[in-house]
């Protein structure tokens, strides 16, 4: 059996407030279990209030296999919460501010953790506030050369700036997005070359079969992904999600597409979490990249069936999605 993984989620612990009840939530969380249950050491690095939805937190993530010892405690501001609407199966978000997420405090004892992590998972959102966005970029800067920094987008209007997704990208070495917000940090970021097409000679993957019109970054995931690789020196893989249509993996020398695992939506909650989670764990394992979709899609695709974000996993169904994904790996 493999050493287990020192892998860290940053940022915000919430409760997502569903039409039928509260479920524990936030992207860095819900990675951070999502990591655990896949057998390495996985510890949540978050801020919750001195209030009865803090400790209901505790009380929930206490059966799972993650880490919540380096949760701090805020007495001035409470726990953090979200109000979600679906429609079909799709959720929309109301976060409410300030919350304690907000005021993440740096810590010696954060510090002395991050300097022996093997993979960090820091998103967008929870650098909303001045005070937490410079916690998380002091303690991703100070993570050992080897540790894997995922900077995953999580765009929520009006809650992102240019300046924050750029000084995320330059501290990572992988950044995750969905589809729909590689155009945006693009735009953000000016990169996408004035909506002009990216040099055809350079970049050949920008013509279309049959002679068509060049696409541009804006219009093309994968053309999206070499621009931030080239702008980040520090980058070395960039992954596009496509809900249901699947993945891509993008690195300097090479790429790819997985098509997705056809599921019966519950509500999409935390997929994304979980894809992400997953390619944590199998990168530190050395997966090449057919592997590493192999591993997020199966893992997204199972989160997308459940309801929540940290749903009861089964022995026997992790079991057989481990299975699978080894099977693909041969």
């Amino acid at each position: 059996m493999p050493e287990p993984r020192l892998i860290l989620g940053i940022g915000e612990l919430l409760w997502d407030m569903l039409p039928d009840g509260p479920r524990l939530g936030g992207a860095p969380a819900n990675f951070a279990v999502m990591a655990g249950r896949l057998g390495n050491h996985a510890a949540i690095l978050s801020r919750i209030g001195r209030d009865d939805l803090g400790r209901q937190a505790v009380d929930r993530l206490d059966p799972m296999p993650v880490d919540t010892s380096f949760l701090q405690v805020d007495a001035a501001h409470a726990t953090g919460r979200v109000t979600v609407s679906l429609s079909a199966g799709e959720p929309t978000y109301t976060i409410h501010q300030p919350a304690a997420w907000d005021f993440l405090e740096l810590s010696d004892e954060w510090i002395r953790l991050v300097e022996r992590a093997d993979a960090i998972c820091f998103g967008s959102l929870a650098q909303r506030n001045g005070e937490s966005s410079h916690t998380i970029q002091t303690l991703v800067a100070e993570s050992p050369a080897s540790c894997i920094r995922i900077f995953d987008v999580n765009l929520r209007a009006p809650f992102y700036s240019a300046e924050v997704i750029g000084e995320s990208l330059e501290l990572a070495t992988m950044v995750k997005m969905n589809d729909a917000e590689a155009p945006l940090i693009l735009e953000l970021l000016d990169l996408n070359v004035g909506g002009k097409p990216v040099d055809a000679v350079a970049h050949p993957s920008t013509l279309h079969p049959g002679g068509e019109e060049p696409r541009t970054a804006l219009t093309s995931p994968r053309i999206a992904a070499e621009r931030l690789l080239d702008e980040f020196p520090s980058l070395q893989l960039v992954a596009i999600t496509k809900g249901s249509r699947g993945s891509l993996l993008v690195t300097r020398n090479e790429w790819n597409e997985h098509p997705g695992f056809p599921v019966k939506l519950a509500d999409g909650i935390g997929a994304g979490d979980a894809f992400t989670a997953a390619i944590a764990h199998y990168l530190l394992r050395g997966a090449d990249l057919p592997t590493l979709n192999e591993a997020g899609n199966r893992w997204g695709g199972w989160m997308a069936s459940q309801s929540g974000a940290m749903p009861a996993l089964p022995d026997a169904v992790r079991e057989a999605v481990a299975a699978a994904i080894e099977s693909s790996a041969n």
